[in-house]
């Protein structure tokens, strides 16, 4: 990285057609991230063509299929190889103008077929074919189960500082993910309108409410432990050791959580699943979609629905008392 700008280098040089891609992400307003997970994920692509000794410009769909054997040898995810495909195909139409050739004897998706007269329109619009679907690996689904009302309440016991008490509380009751949580500046807590302002992916902002406990926690950290000659304007710091007073890394922020998972014996307290509980909680007070992914900062609704997979504790209660009722109805069952 040079300049703030992510750029990638070979023992021979730079790699020209992959840092033209990057700059022209960068002008299109992409976030740094955004670059840099491109960034790595072409870095896996040249890897592979170096091993399999092949040039970019003459890759077909058919070598691709090597390429996931490949990277699932490496203990690659199908999420991942399946976001580093799309990379790929829209690294190869940048640099030659036109979609990844196909191949021989490639096995892609089938189009789903609904069946004559069915789905051929979608309200006033007709619904178009897609003639062929892209290259993909089968994704596993998966479920997240929320933290349970003991896990919440022994993590809780473990935390001594007004920092890291801040943190969690950030986490539960307004489900940020760990980038938002690092990316808040002092000046976007709002004490007096009672809220938060937060910079999400791809450089979105939304305001949340400040929750009368969070916002305690924060004056308390900010008057007792934030070290008042600190020059940044980040809100969470380092608060001991060299670094003290400089902002809190990924790195500071994870092993936070990694400390008490394994000295307290919470293995599913990670930061992302305080998120998947906060979005749980939601569902169970019964909060509308749309409400719930714009607190969620989501583009999209679908995104949502994954993290409101309830737990077989909820599922449990609830069959209980429809089951209950399916009793009296029936009065065969009661015998």
């Amino acid at each position: 990285m040079r300049s703030g700008f992510h750029r990638l280098v070979s023992p021979t040089g730079k790699i020209d057609p992959a840092n033209r891609f990057l700059e022209a992400l960068e002008v299109r307003g992409l976030s740094q991230k955004t670059v840099r997970a491109y960034a790595y994920d072409i870095l896996v692509l040249y890897r592979w063509l170096l091993a399999s000794k092949r040039q970019f410009k003459r890759i077909r769909q058919t070598e691709l299929f090597e390429f996931i054997a490949w990277d699932k040898q490496r203990g690659a995810n199908p999420r991942s190889i399946n976001r580093r495909l799309s990379v790929y195909r829209h690294f190869y139409r940048f640099s030659f103008n036109k979609e990844l050739p196909l191949g021989i004897r490639v096995s892609t998706p089938s189009p789903h077929f609904a069946g004559p007269g069915r789905d051929h329109f979608l309200g006033i619009w007709r619904a178009r074919r897609r003639d062929r679907l892209q290259l993909r690996v089968r994704t596993p689904r998966t479920i997240v189960e929320p933290l349970s009302q003991a896990d919440v309440n022994q993590f809780f016991k473990t935390l001594t500082r007004f920092r890291d008490l801040s943190i969690v509380l950030l986490l539960l009751l307004c489900g940020l993910r760990s980038s938002e949580v690092l990316s808040i500046d002092v000046e976007d807590v709002d004490f007096l309108n009672e809220r938060i302002r937060i910079l999400g992916k791809g450089n979105r902002e939304r305001i949340l409410p400040l929750p009368q406990r969070l916002a305690d926690s924060l004056r308390s950290y900010i008057r007792l432990e934030r070290p008042q000659q600190s020059k940044t304007k980040k809100l969470f710091l380092v608060l001991q050791g060299p670094k003290r007073g400089k902002p809190m890394t990924i790195t500071g922020f994870r092993s936070l959580f990694r400390h008490r998972r394994n000295a307290w014996s919470i293995p599913k307290a990670n930061p992302h699943r305080w998120r998947h509980t906060f979005a749980c909680d939601l569902a169970r007070c019964g909060v509308r979609l749309p409400v719930l992914q714009r607190i969620l900062g989501h583009a999209n609704g679908a995104t949502t629905l994954q993290y409101i997979h309830l737990s077989m504790t909820d599922i449990n209660a609830e069959y209980q008392r429809v089951i209950s009722q399916i009793h009296k109805r029936y009065g065969a069952l009661e015998s």
